[in-house]
Parts: structure tokens; C-alpha cells; sequence
């Protein structure tokens, strides 16, 4: 009986162990289903894009291995759920979440929902549900549309360590719960509010966060002092060790209102227009402060007492972008633990032996960029403490008297990684002693120098460089071959703008990790060598404005992994269509390509329509003809571009209608016909210039559609008919030269109703990025990001203050002008042209204009530049213009006006050819008194387009006979093409014989 009932005990036993195993096996292998279940309900709230697709509803499917799930790796419970940016549709309604739908996930530990369009919870289910959820320590809301009315829901929170609710709609006095309810986050360490609605309030803190260390108020716009007493209570943030109040528009005061927080370890207050002195002292109460941001404020003066500089925690300061002025404060040298310094771009004058700094041991990062370097009273000769890491001294050293001499510590650093010495006019041969002595460098920035001669390279290895710019300086000689030898990890090779000749050395293309090779104008030959795109792992090569030579074809479709390909400025010819197309697959990381200036002729090549990766394409000033191919409208990825100065023919494909494409420029060629349907319903064209072709017909009347379009140039073609009331619909509309036309017929007076904005979408936008280098996180910030992703720039050519202009880079998004120039418009100018308050030129000369200037004009206040001249208007010149203080160009040349001129302001700047032409203006720059009473005649001001159409169909026989008249005839010509002064008769003559003889 015993046996048996032992037998039986050890059969129990294994069938539990069994289970058990199994069990185990079980929970390893798969989520738990009620979880899998509860993921499944969630998921038609939180699939944008399908971006949960692995999420299945296949029985047994573990959802731990789902995307955007992290499960313990024993329980296989779920304890991270990241749901951020899966309901982000654009213009999506905001909607209310179910917050009791993760109830489910008792073990869950992090929660990140935002970026999702949320903008509060169903009745009944909040957020106050999530309290169940005892673990849950990560909470992340940000970039919502929540209210205040969320706090009521998350105050018994009370095992949140972090949360997260910046980018909401919360307002008013901070953390304000409605019915005086206390927060019960008592276990909350990390708060983030940034970019919420806490405007222009004086704010305060509830009780019930007793255990915060980190609270981010940045963007806010808060202003006022902050109270962190809440009406006298005990102060709760005594734990508080980092406080971000960036971008706020606090003053120097909020100081003294922060001097009981003696934990803080961390404070940046940079972007809060802060003026004037800052008294240090208030301070000096941070006894355990680390770091201190107050960077791009308007700080003067720094008011330092010596229990500031007594502070020996202190290891980060940066007042960078400041207006600070005078000699740095003796008892910097007391801030012994200090290891981040940034004085940059403030007006400090630095000793050049750097003795301020000298007992700074624990220093690792120094910038002093843009200040200016002295020299000392007395001779300094100590070698300095410490050893850096990190130093920027860009745009230092100005004066004559300390150019082209190093900073003497320079010779005693061994450790550093990271130099910027550029712009200083630094002479003589390139310093490869710091590259010998610093056997870490990553990064040598030597830019905007004057160092000269060949560059010479130590034949000794340096392994751990991968950048190395030298732009713009005078190296001449060829480049080195040992470059390849001794810096074998090299990334990135800026020699641009200097006088390098020769070939490109073959070794650059066996260097595994050349990213970036920028070789720029210099004077190199040759051809390009193929293994340099074949074998290498180039992304950036820029070869623009030298003397290379040979077939382009072979470059660009041997490409291997190349993504901006810079071609331009060389002597790149002959033709690009000789290429079987059915040979070749078009390199797919190709996303932009600039040909243009070179000696390229023949058809445009279909085998680009195959480039479906291409983004920006640049082809402009080459010899290319015929007609602009079908196939380019295959390029559906097209953003930018140029074909402007070649010869290209026919009308522009209807198909050409790519869905991203921002800006166009066709100008300078011989394309005509209408504009049919080509561009049409283009919402995202910023640019399209058309300038300087034989275009015909109207201004389509869909011209509305392109609701993005900013600058539009329909310069000297051959459209006629009235200027469309469809371009007062275009309400980013900034620059419009319709000049040299035959529009005919009044100014439409809504074109007073543009705004006229200024626009940065006019700029091609060109991002860059910063170096790899991998110092202390907190010195990331003193890295400049100056490597660019492309050199593609928008350039617009307007005319205005009498002149060509091109406007490129950020000037152009502040451009605003209005060009109906040399075209037979009729009728008044409307006052409502004077609601054109953001003008900086606008241009109506040469038209046939009738009646007085309109006294509205006054309210032009942006205004650069006035042209009316060469028109039949009347009546005096408004003495409200004197107000137009920003007027640098006026003229009123050959008109009908009369009285005297104004003198006041700017118009006592404008010389006489601003006015001749007008027999009835007087004034002292006419020389002319105004005492007489002199009155218009009945001058007849319809010009004599028949004699004038006489005369030049007589010259154009003359000139078809005899050819060495049409030699000199030709200059002529040409400046009468400058000054409008021909008839429509004219200009078709012109446009033939230029046809026929140029």
C-alpha cells in the first residue's frame, strides 16, 4: 500500500512538472492572449499609415515581437507600448482616446502616445483609469491638443516618474485644477510643459510634486517672475535640479525668484531677449549649479562678485550670442571644476595667450569664436592647465597687428579632437603640427585663411581624422597622393577655392570611408576617374568650377551609391543622347545633379526621364536644342529645375506636371506657343520663370491653381491680352515680372488686395549636418553643423533701382516687387496699388498710363524703389511721398506732370533724370524756378506708332541687304531693347533679325 501510494505521489509530481515546463515554454514562447486581444482593439485608433501591420489577428501570433511592443523577456507581460505618430493623418480632426482600453496591460511601464492628434478622453473614460496601472512610470502626451481639464484626470498618478505634455493647449495659471484638488504625483521626477498656452502669466506650483527634478517650461512665452511658493505655502521644489525656461520672455529679475531652489543643478533661461546687466550675485545662492545656458539673449554686463566665482561645482557656462563686452572677469580663473566654456560672438577682448583660462585644468571645451583677440600688458609665458578636447576660435583675430599667429597654448594641447581656426587670416603653411601632436583628432577646420604654398603632409599614419577643410585659402601645387596614406579613415575633404592643378590623385577612390570630397573651384584637369564613383563610397562629390573635360555620360551612369553629383563650371561636351537606354538601369541613388555651364550641346537626353529618383537637376547655360522631351514628365520625384540659357525649342509637354515640384526655370531659351496645360493644378510650385522665350497667347486663366505659387517671371515674351484677375487669388504671390509683353488693357486693382509675404518656401531650402565627433554631450551644442546636403541654390533675377539684381539665399524670402513694365496697359493707376505696404519695388514704366499718381502711394512704407516714367500721366507729385523713408530710386521721366518737386527726405537724393521729360516740373535739380506760372499745353501724348513702324521697316531692308550695317546696327539695337522705347512692329522686327544673324 505504501509502494503504491509513493508510486502515485512521484506520478502526481511529474505530470506537475510537466505542466509547469510546458507552462513555462507556454509564457516564453507568446504574449498573453488577453493582451494580444486588448493590442488588436487598440489598433483601428492607431494605424496611420498601416505602420502596425504586424499586428495580426492570427490566433497564437506573439505580440512581443510586434512592431512598436516590448515585452519582459520572462513574464512575456507587456511593459513598453510605443504608439507615438501612428494617428498623425494630415489636416486630421482631433479626436478622444478611450483611456481605459490599456487596462488590460497591468505590467506596463511606459506609454508614448504622442504626436497623435489627441484631444482629450471619451466621458468616463479618462485618463484617471491609468492610476489602476500601478507600475506605469512613463507618461508621454506631448504634441496633443489637450486642455487643462487633463490634470483633473491624472492627479492620483501617483507612480509616474515622467511626464511628458508639451506641444498642448494648456493655459492659465500652471497645473491650476479647477476644484483646489491637490496633485497626488508625488513620485513625479520629470515634467515637460514646453509649447504650451501659459502666455503672459505670472505662474505658480500646487502642492504635490514634492519629488520633481527636471521641469521643462520652454516656449511658453511666460514672462513675470515665478512664484514657487504658491501664495506663501512650503516651498515643494526643493528636489528640483534642472529647470529649461528657454524661449520664455522672462528678465534679468526671475533670478532672485529662483534663489531658493539651492538643489539646482541645471538652468537654461537662452532666448528671452534678457538686456542689459545681469547682477551674478542672485546666483550665488545655486551652491550646487553645474550649468548654466544663457545663450541668444541681448546680455551687456555681467556684474560678478567673488562668491560667483566661488561656485566649485560648476562645470558648464555659456553666454554665447550676447552683446558682452570688455575684459573677461579675473576670477573666471577660480572655476576650477569648470569643463564647458562658450564666450562665442559676444564683443570680449581675449588675451592671446588665453591666461584667463590657464588654471582651468578640468577645461575640455573652449569657443570664443567672433570675439577679439589683444594682446597682453605684460608677457605671459605659463603653459596653461589644461588639456582640450574641444577648441573654436573662428573670425578671432582681425586686427594686423596679431594675424598670422597662432595662440601660443596651441603648441601644448594633445588631446584635442576637435579645432576651428577659420577666418582668422592665419598665414603661412598649413600647421600639421597639430595633427602630429594631437594623435585623437577628428575634425581640423582651417578654413578662410592665407596659408600658401603646397600642401605638405606628415608621412606618418593619423588614423582617427575624418574631417579635413581647408576651403578658401591659397595651397597651390597639386594635391597630395600621400592624403590617402595618412589619413585612411577620411570622411569628409573640403579644398575648394584654392589653387590646386593637376589631376584628381586616383588613391581618394580606393578610401572606404570618403563620404564628402569637395574640390571645388580650383585648377584641376582631366578627366574624372571612373573608379572615383565606381570603387569609392562618395554620397557628396563637388567638382564645380574647374577645367575637367571628356564625356559626362559615363560619370553619371557609373555612379555607385552617389547621391549629389556637382559637375558644373567645368569643360565637360559634346552630346549626352548617344546612350542605349535598354542597356542600363539609371543609378537609383542619384537624387541631384548639376551640369550646368559647361560646353554640353545636342537633345536634351530621354534616358533622364529613367532617373526616377531625381529630385533637383541643373542643365542650365550648355548648348542643348530641340524640344524639351516626354519623357521628363516620368520624373514624378522632381523638385527643382533648370534649363534656362540654351537653345531648346517647341512648347513646353502638357504632361510636365510632376507632383512635388517647387521650382522651375526655363528662361533664356526659344520656346514657344501657349502655356497649355503644363503646370496645371501644380499646388506646390513656388518658382516658375519663363522668362526670355517667344511664348504666346494669354495668361491661362487656371494660373489660380498653383495656390503656392511665389514668384512668378513672364519676363519679354510675346503674351497679350489683359493681366488676369486670377493672380490676386495666388495669396503667396511676393515677385511678378510681367515686363516687355503686349498686355494691354488697366491694372486690375485687386492686385492691391496681395499681401505680399514674405516667404521662406521662396528659398530652396539647403539643410546641413554637423560632424561625427563624439565628445561630452554637453559641449554638442558648441559644433557648428556647416556641411551642407546640397549647394543647389534658388536664384531670381528681378530688375529693380534700375538694375539687374539677383536675389539668392535667405535675402530672397524678404523680396517683395511688382514689375508690368514696357507692355501697352492703359487707364489709371488705382489707389488701391497703395495698400501695397510690404513693396520693396514696383515698376509701371513704359506703359500708357493716364491721370495723376495717386496720393495712396504714401502708404508704401517698405518701398525701395518707384518707376513710373515713360507713361502720359498728369498733375503734380504728391507731397505725401516724402514719407517713403526707405526710398532709394524714383523716377517720373517723361511724363506730363506738372508744379514743383518735393524736396523733403529721400527726394532730396534723387538727381535730375529722375524727372526730365516734364516740361512742366520746376524745381532746384531742374534748375528750373517755380515762381513762374507756366500751364500744360495740349501736348498730344499718343505716340506715332506708324512713323516709328516706317522707319524701322525701312531699316530692316536696308539691313537684309547690306550685312556690315546689320554689324552695327546690332548695339543699337540692343539698347533699344533695354529702354522699351519700340513699337509692337519694332519688336518683332528685332526678335527676327536677332533670330536670323545671332
Amino acid at each position: 500500500m505504501m509502494m503504491e501510494w509513493k508510486w502515485l505521489w512521484f506520478i502526481r509530481m511529474a505530470v506537475m512538472l510537466l505542466v509547469l515546463e510546458g507552462c513555462r515554454w507556454c509564457t516564453i514562447d507568446a504574449c498573453l492572449e488577453h493582451e494580444r486581444i486588448a493590442l488588436l482593439h487598440l489598433k483601428p485608433f492607431f494605424n496611420y499609415g498601416n505602420q502596425l501591420k504586424s499586428w495580426v489577428e492570427v490566433k497564437g501570433s506573439d505580440c512581443c515581437k510586434w512592431e512598436r511592443v516590448e515585452c519582459n523577456t520572462t513574464t512575456r507581460r507587456l511593459i513598453q507600448l510605443f504608439l507615438n505618430s501612428t494617428n498623425l493623418e494630415f489636416n486630421v480632426e482631433y479626436w478622444y482616446l478611450n483611456a481605459s482600453m490599456f487596462l488590460p496591460f497591468e505590467e506596463l511601464r511606459s506609454l508614448y502616445l504622442s504626436e497623435n492628434a489627441i484631444a482629450g478622453c471619451i466621458e468616463n473614460e479618462g485618463f484617471q483609469w491609468l492610476s489602476r496601472l500601478t507600475k506605469l512610470e512613463t507618461l508621454d502626451l506631448s504634441g496633443n491638443s489637450l486642455k487643462n481639464s487633463i490634470l483633473l484626470h491624472m492627479r492620483n498618478l501617483s507612480s509616474l516618474k515622467t511626464l511628458s505634455l508639451g506641444g498642448n493647449q494648456l493655459g492659465g495659471k500652471l497645473l491650476h485644477i479647477q476644484d483646489g484638488t491637490q496633485l497626488r504625483l508625488t513620485n513625479l521626477e520629470e515634467l515637460d510643459l514646453s509649447g504650451n498656452l501659459f502666455r503672459n502669466n505670472t505662474i505658480s506650483f500646487p502642492q504635490g510634486l514634492s519629488s520633481l527634478k527636471s521641469l521643462t517650461l520652454f516656449n511658453n512665452r511666460l514672462q513675470g517672475s515665478l512664484d514657487t511658493k504658491d501664495g506663501g505655502r512650503k516651498l515643494e521644489l526643493t528636489h528640483l535640479e534642472e529647470l529649461n525656461l528657454d524661449g520664455n520672455h522672462f528678465n534679468t529679475s526671475v533670478f532672485a525668484s529662483l534663489n531658493k531652489l539651492s538643489n539646482l543643478k541645471s538652468l537654461s533661461i537662452r532666448e528671452n531677449g534678457l538686456k542689459g546687466s545681469i547682477d551674478m550675485k542672485d546666483l550665488e545662492a545655486f551652491i550646487n549649479l553645474r550649468e548654466l545656458d544663457m545663450r541668444y539673449n541681448e546680455l551687456k554686463d555681467l556684474v560678478i562678485h567673488q562668491g560667483w566665482c566661488d561656485l566649485k561645482n560648476f562645470e558648464v557656462l555659456d553666454v554665447s550670442n550676447n552683446a558682452l563686452e570688455g575684459m573677461l572677469p579675473r576670477c573666471f580663473s577660480n572655476l576650477t571644476s569648470l569643463r564647458v566654456l562658450d564666450v562665442s560672438r559676444n564683443h570680449f577682448q581675449i588675451p592671446l595667450s588665453f591666461a584667463p583660462f590657464a588654471n582651468l585644468s578640468n577645461l575640455k571645451a573652449l569657443s570664443i569664436n567672433e570675439n577679439k583677440m589683444v594682446m597682453e600688458s605684460s608677457f605671459y609665458t605659463s603653459i596653461p592647465k589644461f588639456q582640450l578636447e574641444v577648441i573654436r576660435l573662428p573670425k578671432c583675430i582681425a586686427s594686423q597687428q596679431l594675424s598670422r599667429k597662432f595662440p601660443t597654448f596651441l603648441y601644448y594641447q594633445y588631446d584635442l579632437r576637435y579645432v576651428d581656426l577659420s577666418h582668422n587670416n592665419l598665414s603661412g603653411t598649413v600647421p600639421t603640427w597639430l595633427l602630429e601632436n594631437n594623435t585623437k583628432l577628428e575634425d581640423l577646420i582651417l578654413k578662410g585663411n592665407s596659408f600658401t604654398g603646397p600642401l605638405s603632409l606628415s608621412s606618418a599614419l593619423i588614423s582617427n581624422v575624418s574631417s579635413i577643410d581647408i576651403f578658401e585659402n591659397k595651397l597651390q601645387g597639386q594635391i597630395p597622393t600621400g592624403i590617402c596614406s595618412t589619413f585612411p579613415h577620411l570622411s569628409r575633404l573640403f579644398l575648394s577655392k584654392n589653387a590646386f592643378e593637376g589631376n584628381i590623385p586616383l588613391c581618394l577612390s580606393g578610401m572606404k570611408d570618403l563620404s564628402f570630397l569637395d574640390l571645388s573651384d580650383n585648377h584641376l584637369y582631366g578627366k574624372v576617374p571612373e573608379e572615383l564613383i565606381t570603387k569609392g563610397s562618395l554620397t557628396i562629390l563637388r567638382l564645380s568650377n574647374n577645367n575637367f573635360s571628356g564625356n559626362v555620360v559615363p560619370v553619371i551612369l557609373s555612379v555607385n551609391g552617389v547621391q549629389n553629383l556637382y559637375l558644373d563650371g567645368n569643360n565637360f561636351s559634346g552630346e549626352m543622347t548617344n546612350v542605349n537606354a535598354s542597356t542600363f538601369e539609371f543609378p537609383n541613388s542619384l537624387w541631384e545633379i548639376d551640369l550646368s555651364n559647361n560646353k554640353l550641346h545636342g537633345k536634351l537626353p530621354r534616358w533622364i526621364g529613367n532617373a526616377s529618383f531625381l529630385s533637383r537637376l541643373d542643365l542650365s547655360n550648355n548648348g542643348f536644342e530641340g524640344s524639351i522631351p516626354m519623357e521628363f514628365c516620368k520624373l514624378n520625384r522632381l523638385e527643382f529645375l533648370d534649363l534656362s540659357q540654351n537653345n531648346l525649342s517647341g512648347s513646353i509637354p502638357s504632361c510636365f506636371n510632376p507632383p512635388y515640384i517647387e521650382h522651375v526655370h526655363i528662361h533664356g531659351n526659344r520656346l514657344r506657343g501657349p502655356l497649355s496645360l503644363a503646370f496645371y493644378n501644380s499646388s506646390s510650385i513656388v518658382t516658375l520663370d519663363l522668362r526670355g522665350n517667344n511664348l504666346t497667347g494669354s495668361i491661362p486663366k487656371w494660373i489660380y491653381t498653383l495656390s503656392s505659387l511665389s514668384v512668378l517671371l513672364l519676363k519679354d515674351n510675346y503674351f497679350h491680352g489683359k493681366v488676369p484677375v486670377e493672380l490676386c487669388k495666388l495669396h503667396s504671390l511676393s515677385i511678378i515680372d510681367l515686363s516687355q509683353n503686349m498686355f494691354s488693357g488697366p491694372i486690375p486693382s485687386c492686385l492691391g488686395n496681395l499681401s505680399l509675404p514674405m516667404q521662406r518656401k521662396k528659398i530652396l531650402e539647403i539643410e546641413f549636418y554637423g560632424p561625427s565627433i563624439e565628445v561630452a554631450e554637453t559641449t554638442s551644442g558648441m559644433i557648428d553643423s556647416y556641411y551642407p546636403h546640397s549647394y543647389l541654390e534658388e536664384v531670381i533675377e528681378f530688375i529693380t533701382k534700375s538694375g539687374f539684381f539677383l536675389y539668392e539665399g535667405h535675402i530672397l524670402a524678404y523680396m517683395t516687387g511688382i514689375n508690368l513694365s514696357c507692355n501697352n496697359l492703359t487707364g489709371h493707376i488705382l489707389p488701391e496699388l497703395g495698400n501695397l505696404s510690404e513693396i520693396h519695388s514696383l515698376n509701371l514704366s513704359h506703359n500708357k498710363l493716364t491721370g495723376v499718381i495717386p496720393p495712396s502711394f504714401a502708404k508704401l512704407h517698405q518701398i525701395e524703389s518707384l518707376d513710373l516714367s515713360y507713361n502720359n500721366l498728369i498733375g503734380e507729385i504728391p507731397n505725401q511721398l516724402v514719407e517713403l523713408n526707405s526710398l532709394e530710386v524714383f523716377s517720373v521721366a517723361y511724363n506730363n506732370l506738372s508744379g514743383s518737386i518735393p524736396q523733403k527726405a529721400q527726394f532730396g537724393t534723387f538727381i535730375e533724370n529722375s524727372y526730365e521729360g516734364n516740361p512742366f516740373l520746376c524745381g532746384a535739380i531742374l534748375h528750373k524756378s517755380c515762381s513762374k506760372t507756366d500751364s500744360p499745353s495740349t501736348i498730344s501724348t499718343v505716340s506715332d506708332d506708324k512713323g516709328e513702324d516706317v522707319v524701322l521697316l525701312t531699316i530692316f531692308v536696308v539691313l537684309y541687304i547690306n550685312p556690315y550695317w546689320q554689324r552695327a546696327w546690332f548695339p543699337l539695337v540692343g539698347k533699344c531693347i533695354t529702354t522699351c522705347r519700340y513699337s509692337n512692329v519694332g519688336k518683332f522686327l528685332t526678335y527676327h533679325i536677332f533670330k536670323r544673324y545671332v
